[in-house]
C-alpha cells in the first residue's frame, strides 16, 4: 500500500535535475543563437553548483547522520544520493558534449579559443608580457608539507594541482605537492592579439596562460603534472536563531563557518595525475562525487564572456527593451493616477523604472509621513536603497525589514542593512525561524480627505538587474482593503501584533495554505453541482505533499487544473482516477519565468491572485510570503491572457508525462512562443 502512494509523487531533487536538463536543451536548440547557447550551457553550471551545495549537501548531512526514513516520494537518503550523482554525472557529461559544440559553431563565426601552442609569436609575445605584468604578481604557489599544511580552498573557486620534483630526485621518490588558485579577479578569458589578415576573436583561458608560465613559480623545481581543480562545499546555513542576541552577527559567523563547509563534490580535469587525485581526495575528505571533466572547469565564465563580447549581435537573441508602463507615461504624478485606478507591470517587458520613480517620488514627497518595504535580493546599486536612504534623511518614517538569509546574497543584505540604518531607517530583521520573502512596498500619505495608503505588490524582489531577465507581475493600487491589509502585515512583521483578519491578503505562514486549501475545495464544490470549475497556477515550484493532495482530490472531482511550474514540480499527472485532469507544462526561454500567478474560475465569477510564494513547504510553512487578490476587472483579464498564453505555447513549453519525464509540447496548430507574444505588451494590454 505504502509503495503505490509513493508512486504518485515524483521525487523533488530528481524533479530538479529534469529542470536543468530542460536548461540544457536550450543550449543544444540550434535555433538558439550560438552566444545564448553559451550562455544556457553557464546557466547549467550555476544551476549545479547551488543544487549541489544545498541540496545536495543535505542529502549527504542525512547520510552521515546515518538516516535511513524514506520521504514520501519513496526515496531513503542514500538511494536519492546514488541516482543523484548517476544523473549529475551524465548531465555533465552532456553538458560537454555540448560546449565542443558550441565552441565549433563559434570557431565557423570567427570566435576561436586557442591553446598556448597555437599562438603566432606577436601572440605568444603578448601573452607572456600580460602574464609577467598582470598575472604572476597576484599569483601564491602553496606548498603543501610537513611544515605548511593544506590550505584553505574555497568553495567554487578555480585552482591547479601541481607535482614537481629536484633534478636530482630519485625516480621513485615521492613528488612535492602545491596548490594554486586561479585568480578569480582576473578575466577568466584572455583576447589575443588579431592575426594579420583575419577578423577572427582569438581567447585563451587564463588557467592555460599559467600553465604555461609554471615553471617561474617553483625556481629549483620542475613541474610535471599541472591539473585544475575545483570543489563545492555544504553553502546551508545553520542558524541558532532562537538563542542569538544579533542576527546580523550570528550570520555574518556563519558565513565564516560556510568557507569550511563539507566538501560534496570535487571537479578535477579527467586527466589528472592519479598521486595528485589522491592527495586531494585524501586532504579534502572526499570518496564519492568526484567529476571528471573533459573541457574547462567551471563553463559558468561563458555568461561573461557571451554577455561582453563585442561586436556579435547577430549571435544573440534580438535587442528588447522595455516598455515605460502607458499608464505612467503622461504623469509626473502617480499617486494622481493610482487615486483613480489600479495599474498592473508585466517584466521584463515593462520597465522596472516604473517601481524606481514611484519609491523616488514618494521620498521628495512632503506629503508623504511613511514608507515601509521589504527587501529581499537588491541589485550591487540598487537606487531603491538610495530612495529610501532619502526619505529616511528627509524627516519621513522609513521602515525597511531586511532578509539577512536570502542565501547567497546575505553579505550584501548585510551591507544595505548596515548603510539603511546609518541614514535613519528603521531596519528589521524579520521573525525568529521565519524568512521575510514576501514583496511589499507602503507608501503612506497625508491628502485633502484625509491619509492614503498606496502600495506595490510584487511577483518577484526589489531588483532592477533581474527584473530584466526575469518575468513578474506588480500590482500598483490605493485600494483601502489592501492598504489596510499592508499595514496590518508590517505590524506583524516588526512589533507585537495579534493573528490579523485579513480581509484580502494571504499570509503565509499563518493562513496562505488555508486560503489556498478554501479556494481549491470552492472549485471542488463548484464542479459537483456542475458550476465552471478550473484553477489555472504559474509558479517556479510545486512540492508540498498536502498541496499535491488537495490538487489530486480536485482533479477527481472533475476540476479542470492547468499548472504552469518552471522548475520542480512533485505532481505527476495524468494517472487514471488520480490526476487525469491534471495538466503540467514547463516554460524555460530567454527569460525566467518567475511570476506566481493563480485563477480561479469560481463558477463564472473568476478571482486572480499574485504572489510571492511558490507551492512549496518551506515557503507556505516557513516564510512570510504574501498573496494578493486583483479586484479590478481590466487586470484580471490581463493576466488571465498572459496565463493562456503561457499555456497555448508550443514552441519553449515541455509537459510532464504521468512517468515523471518532460517532453516538448508540438501540436498542429501555428507556432506559439509565449514570451515574444509577451512583448508586444502595447497592443495586447490596450485591449484587456
Amino acid at each position: 500500500m505504502s509503495k503505490q502512494i509513493m508512486s504518485h509523487y515524483v521525487n523533488r531533487d530528481l524533479s530538479w535535475i529534469e529542470f536543468n536538463r530542460r536548461v540544457l536543451r536550450e543550449a543544444q536548440d540550434a535555433t538558439t543563437p550560438l552566444l545564448e547557447r553559451a550562455k544556457f550551457l553557464a546557466i547549467v553550471s550555476s544551476n549545479l553548483d547551488e543544487f549541489i551545495s544545498v541540496r545536495g549537501a543535505g542529502v549527504q548531512s542525512q547520510l552521515k547522520a546515518g538516516l535511513t526514513k524514506m520521504d514520501f516520494t519513496g526515496y531513503t537518503p542514500a538511494g536519492l544520493w546514488k541516482r543523484l550523482i548517476k544523473r549529475t554525472s551524465q548531465m555533465v557529461t552532456e553538458q560537454y558534449r555540448t560546449f565542443r559544440e558550441v565552441v565549433r559553431g563559434m570557431a565557423k563565426e570567427g570566435i576561436v579559443f586557442r591553446s598556448i601552442d597555437e599562438l603566432n609569436v606577436t601572440q605568444t609575445t603578448a601573452m607572456e608580457r600580460y602574464f609577467h605584468d598582470i598575472v604572476f604578481p597576484v599569483l601564491t604557489p602553496m606548498a603543501v608539507d610537513q611544515s605548511r599544511p593544506f590550505p584553505l580552498v574555497h568553495t567554487k573557486e578555480l585552482y591547479m594541482s601541481v607535482l614537481l620534483r629536484k633534478d636530482d630526485d630519485a625516480p621513485d621518490e615521492e613528488p612535492y605537492f602545491a596548490i594554486i588558485q586561479i585568480p578569480s579577479i582576473l578575466p577568466r578569458h584572455i583576447p589575443l592579439p588579431v592575426r594579420s589578415g583575419t577578423k577572427r576573436s582569438e581567447f585563451v583561458l587564463l588557467e592555460d596562460l599559467i600553465e604555461k608560465y609554471i615553471d617561474t613559480l617553483f625556481k629549483g623545481y620542475t613541474p610535471y603534472a599541472v591539473h585544475p581543480f575545483r570543489i563545492t562545499r555544504n553553502s546551508d546555513l545553520t542558524l541558532n536563531e532562537e538563542n542569538a542576541e544579533d542576527l546580523l552577527e550570528e550570520i555574518e559567523k556563519e558565513l565564516r563557518r560556510r568557507r569550511w563547509g563539507m566538501t560534496v563534490r570535487l571537479e578535477v580535469d579527467k586527466e589528472i595525475d592519479p598521486y595528485a587525485l589522491a592527495v586531494l581526495k585524501d586532504e579534502l575528505e572526499i570518496n564519492d562525487n568526484i567529476v571528471e571533466i573533459d573541457g574547462p572547469l567551471d563553463l559558468s565564465f561563458l555568461m561573461k564572456f557571451a554577455v561582453t563580447l563585442p561586436n556579435y549581435d547577430n549571435l544573440r537573441y534580438e535587442r528588447m527593451d522595455p516598455v515605460y508602463p502607458r499608464e505612467f507615461d503622461d504623469t509626473e504624478d502617480m499617486f494622481e493616477v493610482l487615486r483613480e485606478r489600479d495599474v498592473l507591470v508585466y517584466h521584463p517587458y515593462e520597465s522596472f523604472e516604473a517601481v524606481t520613480d514611484f519609491l523616488v517620488q514618494a521620498a521628495y514627497d512632503p506629503e508623504v509621513l511613511a514608507i515601509k518595504m521589504t527587501l529581499y535580493r537588491v541589485s550591487g546599486q540598487s537606487e531603491l536603497v538610495q530612495a529610501l536612504a532619502k526619505a529616511a534623511e528627509s524627516g519621513k518614517q522609513v521602515t525597511v525589514v531586511v532578509e539577512l538569509k536570502a542565501r547567497f546574497d546575505e553579505e550584501r543584505n548585510i551591507a544595505w542593512a548596515r548603510q539603511l540604518e546609518k541614514a535613519g531607517c528603521h531596519v528589521v530583521y524579520g521573525l525568529i525561524g521565519l524568512k521575510t520573502h514576501a514583496k511589499i512596498l507602503l507608501v503612506v500619505r497625508r491628502e485633502l480627505d484625509g491619509l492614503r495608503r498606496y502600495v506595490h505588490v510584487g511577483t518577484g524582489n526589489y531588483n532592477d538587474s533581474t527584473a530584466k531577465l526575469y518575468t513578474d507581475i506588480g500590482l500598483f493600487t490605493s485600494h483601502p482593503v489592501i492598504g489596510e491589509d499592508a499595514s496590518a502585515l508590517f505590524n506583524e512583521m516588526t512589533g507585537y501584533s495579534a493573528p490579523y483578519d485579513w480581509r484580502a491578503f494571504g499570509v503565509a505562514p499563518t493562513s496562505l495554505k488555508d486560503k489556498l486549501f478554501a479556494l481549491i475545495d470552492r472549485e471542488k464544490e463548484h464542479a459537483i453541482e456542475g458550476r465552471p470549475a478550473r484553477i489555472i497556477a504559474k509558479m517556479n515550484s510545486l512540492s508540498n505533499q498536502e498541496m499535491i493532495d488537495k490538487l489530486y482530490s480536485a482533479s477527481q472531482a472533475g476540476v479542470k487544473i492547468d499548472l504552469i511550474v518552471r522548475g520542480v514540480c512533485c505532481l505527476r499527472p495524468g494517472v487514471e482516477g488520480l490526476s487525469e485532469n491534471i495538466r503540467v507544462i514547463s516554460i524555460v526561454d530567454r527569460y525566467l519565468e518567475h511570476s506566481r500567478l493563480t485563477l480561479f474560475a469560481n463558477g463564472g465569477e473568476e478571482e486572480v491572485y499574485l504572489s510571492s510564494a511558490d507551492w512549496m513547504t518551506r515557503n507556505l510553512n516557513r516564510r512570510i510570503e504574501l498573496m494578493c487578490p486583483v479586484f479590478d476587472g481590466n487586470l484580471r483579464r490581463m493576466i488571465r491572457n498572459i496565463l493562456f498564453m503561457n499555456l497555448e505555447d508550443n514552441v519553449k513549453a515541455h509537459e510532464l508525462q504521468s512517468t515523471g519525464v518532460y517532453q516538448r509540447v508540438t501540436n498542429e496548430l501555428a507556432p506559439m512562443r509565449s514570451q515574444f507574444e509577451a512583448k508586444r505588451i502595447k497592443r495586447w494590454k490596450s485591449h484587456q
